[in-house]
C-alpha cells in the first residue's frame, strides 16, 4: 500500500543533504523543495499566532510565511498559499505541511517533505509537528564536512565552531539512532551513497516504503529546478554523482586542522567507520567544551518544555495545535 508520509533530511552542514534532496525529488513521487526559513521559527513563535481555529490567524501565518527568506524559491503563488493554509486543518503542522504540499503539487507529486540541516538538532519538535514523518539523516566523514564548511561564504570564521558543527551534529545522529525505530529513522553515509548510489538508494526506498527509481541515481537532471542558481556552494549538485570528494580533507585541510579535528571527535568518527590519522586526543579543556555542548543539546527539549510554560503564563494562553493533520498516519493518531 502506498504511504502518504513526509519525509525530512537532515545531516550536518556540508554533508550532502542537497545530493540527498535532489535525488529523492527525482523520484516520481517524492517532492522536496529547496531550504526554507519559516519551520523551525514557527514553531518557536507557535505562542504568538493565536488560535488558528480562527481563519484570521492562519491567513496572518500564512503571510508571514511569505515575508521569510528564500520563500520565493518555492515558485508558489502567494495568495494561492495564503488561501490553502487558511483551508488547511487549523493546527500548526497543517499550515507548515500545506506549504510544502503545494510545492508538491507543482510537480504532480503526491509526497512531499523537506531538507535542512538545522533539522537534525530539532527532531522532537520535528516530529512534534509530523508525528508521522520518516527522517533521513546523511553522514559524512566530519573532516571533509569542516573542509567544506570552511570555503562555504556564509561559514563562521572561527575554525572551532566548524568542528563543533560536526560534533554536535554526530552526538545528534546518534541520540536520534537510539531514540527512533527503523521506521522513522535511517541514516545513509555519504561516502556509501557516492560508491554504490543504486544500492543505497534501493535501501532508502524500502525504508520509504517506495519503488526505486533509476532517475534517482541522476539527481543532476533536477538541480536546476530544486537548488536556486544564487546558491553557488551548491554548485557540484549540477554534476553527476562522484567519489572525487571522499577524503578531500587530506589536501583541503593543514596538518594541524586535521589533528584538531580528530582531537575533538575522533571518537565519534570511529563510530561512524571513520579511520582517524593522527591519534590526537582530546584536551582537558576539549573534554569539558564537549560534555557542555552534549549537555545543552540534551536538554533542549526540556528548555522548550519551560519555554511553553513561560509562554502560556505570558500570553495567557497555549499556544495552537501543533501535529499536522494531513496525511492518513497523521490523521489516525
Amino acid at each position: 500500500m502506498l504511504t502518504d508520509r513526509p519525509i525530512f533530511v537532515v545531516g550536518c552542514p556540508r554533508s550532502g543533504t542537497t545530493m540527498l534532496q535532489l535525488m529523492l525529488h527525482a523520484h516520481p513521487r517524492i517532492a522536496l523543495p529547496p531550504e526554507n526559513r519559516f519551520v523551525l521559527p514557527a514553531y518557536q513563535r507557535r505562542h504568538e499566532l493565536g488560535d488558528l481555529r480562527d481563519p484570521a490567524n492562519r491567513r496572518d501565518l500564512a503571510r508571514w510565511f511569505a515575508t521569510t527568506p528564500q520563500f520565493a524559491d518555492l515558485g508558489l503563488d502567494e495568495q494561492h498559499m495564503i488561501d490553502a493554509v487558511i483551508g488547511a486543518p487549523p493546527t500548526l503542522g497543517s499550515a507548515i505541511g500545506t506549504v510544502f504540499r503545494l510545492y508538491a503539487e507543482r510537480f504532480g507529486k503526491p509526497r512531499w517533505g523537506d531538507k535542512r540541516p538545522a533539522y537534525l538538532r530539532h527532531l522532537p519538535e520535528l516530529l512534534r509537528m509530523f508525528p508521522d514523518a520518516q527522517i533521513v539523516n546523511i553522514m559524512r566523514d566530519g573532516r571533509d564536512c569542516v573542509a567544506s564548511l570552511k570555503e562555504a561564504p556564509w561559514a563562521p570564521a572561527d575554525f572551532g565552531c566548524l568542528v563543533d558543527s560536526w560534533a554536535r551534529a554526530a552526538d545528534a545522529s546518534l541520540r536520534a539512532a537510539r531514540r527512533y525505530g527503523p521506521d522513522t529513522y535511517h541514516l545513509v553515509r555519504y561516502e556509501d551513497l557516492v560508491e554504490e548510489p543504486e544500492a543505497h538508494l534501493r535501501a532508502l526506498c524500502r525504508f520509504l516504503g517506495e519503488d526505486y527509481d533509476a532517475a534517482m541515481a541522476r539527481p543532476q537532471e533536477v538541480a536546476a529546478l530544486a537548488v536556486p542558481d544564487y546558491k553557488s556552494w551548491h554548485t557540484r549538485t549540477r554534476q553527476s554523482v562522484t567519489t572525487t570528494r571522499v577524503c578531500s580533507w587530506r589536501q583541503r585541510l593543514s596538518a594541524a586542522e586535521i589533528e584538531r579535528c580528530e582531537a575533538v571527535f575522533g571518537d565519534r568518527l570511529a563510530l561512524f567507520g571513520y579511520r582517524t590519522m593522527t591519534g590526537a586526543a582530546p584536551t582537558p579543556a576539549d573534554r569539558v567544551a564537549r560534555a557542555r555542548l552534549a549537555v545543552r543539546d540534551r536538554l533542549g527539549p526540556m528548555r522548550g518544555v519551560a519555554r511553553d510554560a513561560g509562554a502560556v503564563l505570558r500570553h495567557r494562553r497555549r499556544g495552537p495545535v501543533v501535529p499536522a493533520r494531513l496525511t492518513s498516519g497523521q490523521l489516525a493518531r
